[in-house]
């Protein structure tokens, strides 16, 4: 089996629920994505969305031009050959985004798949057949419309619910955390990210009321390549610290940060870590220091079937994130999410296990590349 074509399309589709304060920015307009398809000489094909950051069109000229060649006449099955061969190249001309080789092998993985007839999962190593969900907040513009939320997940039957609050003020921020906590009760957990805002000593102080209140954990206070006060940080308090979601090059670059107790927990995805090869590189080198890898949310509902796949086949991870509210971002799938009693559940057909949006995607195409 070879690969044949690498079909790259660049995808724009307007928000239909969210204010451009829904990102810290200010200036969210809408989600730029790229749309990956890899055909082969037997037949098989196998499609992925991938993360394009605030230009499609300029993300997906940059990384066909680079990865489709790199691509074209090899063996799919061949993933760990093409994963080090793609490093290499990389460092050597290509220098690309982090989230560049991520959809392409995520595709070799989905093509395996279908060929051996497996969903991914089980083709991975299957550890559960479910995986509790927790919904992770968009910036919210007041304190009590964390409130609102996160009673709707709980409502809904979700296991978690995570705030990303808007790092204008702290003490603002904190009282969301306050006013959250006391109506969803002590037994609903809840997770923090503020987004790399605060620096040292303001994340000793915001961890400390997150202690009091009961959260499970503080993830990214600091920016991740912020090593030295991470390290303090994670030594000086007893919620557990997550980070490393935005370091290039997993699972090299998070060796240290596990080895040397940078983070207590780290995370991986499988759009800006690399694909399927990634995640589970990095989950598997986490496991041996019994550390977890919490899985990051891909954004687009594609590419989170796959992180719920390789979700399924580990043990180190605890809950399946998706932004929420989770209706904003179901679009590019001809079916949802499985999720019953606040668990998902991945498909059980061969390879991703359902089918793409196709009306969907072709409405969004702006130009194939």
């Amino acid at each position: 089996m070879r690969i044949v074509d690498v079909e790259m399309r660049c995808c724009r589709k307007k928000p239909e629920q969210f204010e451009a304060g829904a990102f810290r920015t200010g200036d969210f307009q809408g989600f730029e994505f790229l749309v990956v398809t890899v055909k082969t000489d037997e037949g098989l094909s196998a499609s992925m969305f991938g993360f394009a950051g605030r230009s499609a069109e300029g993300a997906g000229k940059l990384i066909a031009d680079s990865v489709r060649p790199f691509l074209i006449g090899r063996d799919p099955r061949d993933r760990e050959k093409a994963w080090h061969e793609f490093r290499t190249a990389d460092r050597w001309w290509g220098h690309l985004p982090i989230y560049a080789y991520g959809p392409f092998d995520t595709c070799l993985w989905l093509l395996s798949a279908q060929a051996a007839e497996q969903p991914l999962y089980k083709y991975l190593g299957a550890y559960r057949e479910s995986v509790p969900v927790y919904g992770s907040s968009m910036i919210l513009s007041e304190p009590k419309d964390y409130v609102a939320e996160a009673l709707r997940a709980k409502a809904e039957g979700l296991r978690a619910y995570k705030l990303h609050t808007p790092g204008n003020d702290i003490d603002e921020d904190l009282e969301a955390h306050r006013l959250v906590r006391e109506a969803v009760g002590p037994n609903f957990r809840l997770m923090s990210d503020p987004v790399s805002v605060y620096n040292l000593e303001q994340a000793i102080r915001f961890g400390r009321v997150l202690e009091q209140l009961d959260y499970y954990w503080f993830e990214e206070p600091l920016y991740d390549e912020d090593v030295h006060a991470l390290r303090e940080l994670s030594r000086t308090l007893e919620i557990p610290i997550v980070g490393t979601e935005v370091l290039a090059k997993h699972p090299y670059s998070i060796a240290e940060c596990i080895a040397t107790r940078v983070v207590d927990r780290v995370r991986a995805d499988v759009s800006w870590t690399g694909g399927v090869t990634g995640v589970m590189k990095t989950a598997r080198l986490a496991e041996a220091f019994g550390v977890n890898c919490e899985v990051h949310t891909s954004i687009f509902h594609p590419l989170e079937i796959v992180n719920l796949h390789c979700c399924a086949a580990m043990k180190n991870c605890d809950f399946f994130e998706l932004l929420y509210p989770v209706e904003g971002f179901s679009f590019g799938l001809a079916e949802p999410l499985q999720i019953k009693d606040g668990l998902a559940t991945p498909p059980n057909r061969p390879g991703l296990g359902v089918e793409l949006d196709w009306d969907d995607i072709d409405a969004c195409t702006m130009k194939v590349v």
